[in-house]
């Protein structure tokens, strides 16, 4: 393991004005975004759509790294090239889901355990060979009634991050750690942060045990937000005080980098929320963004399929790159959503 390099990587990942772009959608996450624009989901569209937003003229001045599915570290650009080659020439760092979904934890009704573990140290040395330079892994936490999420579940999947981690730095690939609490519900953000300090401060411990280097890694966590039926949504200044404070109080100084995930907000509330923590007083890491629907959403919808309008597509793509970028400084601001870019 080259852990001065790595943790390169893990900056350069999360250098000033940049984030991340999350294109690892699923086959049954991409069909389910392909069906809202009334496209088949087959290789050639999935192929089309990444190719047009990867090419967009100017998106390195935003965009850091792109985490790549599976299929889509294989796949060719019209020209013959491979995309993550296209994107290295671009001066983005290409990467790679790498965990294999989710599913229902035994014995621990309404919990979820990620699955991939098996066989990764192979092909984490086969992605290596195909450009990837950084790795991630989801793990996802849903909050219900008091009971849930239980002990076990916490730690189950907080063992399975540290394990990937360990593995990644291993062959030399950056690990992005993604221990998603979930939106879904009726709990409060008060309740949301204390789930959220329970997860991270497990996945931590457990990243300790497992010898995982610290400087090496980026943390991509959820927001502590209101749950989607919660009848009181907290504001943006709310979010930003309770992500930060919950951070603070167990996230490392030596991580890099905090890459927060959308989780099903809309494009512009993700952007708040991360401009608005930008603009507290310095951080000890890098607050930055590793964004999917929130980055793709509008170029989706102008894309519609056809090849006419890409065009217009990664415009849109560049326009919300281009938000997020300015949150990253905490220079972003409500008109601007306005202006066409």
């Amino acid at each position: 393991m080259n852990a001065e390099q790595l943790n390169i990587t893990a900056r350069e990942l999360t250098a000033p004005g940049k984030g991340i772009l999350a294109a690892d959608e699923s086959f049954p996450t991409i069909k389910k975004r392909f069906d809202s624009i009334g496209v088949e989901s087959t290789e050639e569209t999935r192929l089309a759509y990444r190719e047009m937003l990867f090419t967009t003229s100017g998106m390195e001045e935003f965009i850091s790294g792109v985490i790549l599915f599976d299929e889509t570290i294989r796949h060719m650009a019209s020209g013959g090239t491979p995309l993550p080659e296209v994107l290295s020439k671009k001066g983005i760092i290409p990467g790679i889901k790498v965990d294999e979904g989710k599913i229902d934890l035994p014995f621990f009704p309404g919990e979820k355990i990620t699955i991939g573990l098996d066989g990764l140290d192979q092909r984490l040395k086969e992605y290596r060979q195909l450009g990837a330079r950084f790795t991630k892994w989801r793990a996802v936490i849903t909050i219900s009634d008091g009971s849930i999420p239980t002990a076990f579940c916490l730690l189950a999947n907080a063992h399975a991050l540290a394990r990937f981690a360990a593995l990644s730095q291993e062959a030399d690939l950056v690990p992005i750690v993604e221990p998603e609490v979930l939106m879904d519900g009726e709990h409060t953000i008060e309740r949301c942060e204390e789930v959220t300090l329970a997860v991270l401060g497990q996945v931590f411990d457990q990243l300790r045990q497992h010898r995982v280097r610290l400087e090496g890694m980026l943390l991509k966590p959820n927001m502590v937000l209101s749950g989607k039926e919660c009848p009181v949504q907290a504001g943006i200044e709310e979010v930003a005080d309770a992500t930060i404070r919950c951070f603070r109080r167990v996230v490392p100084a030596a991580v890099p980098g905090v890459v927060f995930l959308s989780g099903g907000q809309s494009p512009e509330l993700a952007t708040q929320h991360l401009n608005a923590m930008n603009r507290r007083p310095e951080q000890p890491w890098e607050l930055s963004f590793s964004y999917g629907r929130a980055l793709q959403g509008p170029a989706l919808n102008a894309w519609q399929g056809k090849a006419e309008n890409a065009p217009e597509a990664q415009k849109q793509f560049y326009r919300r790159a281009k938000l997020n970028g300015l949150a990253r400084y905490g220079k972003y601001t409500e008109p601007m959503e306005s202006v066409d870019e």
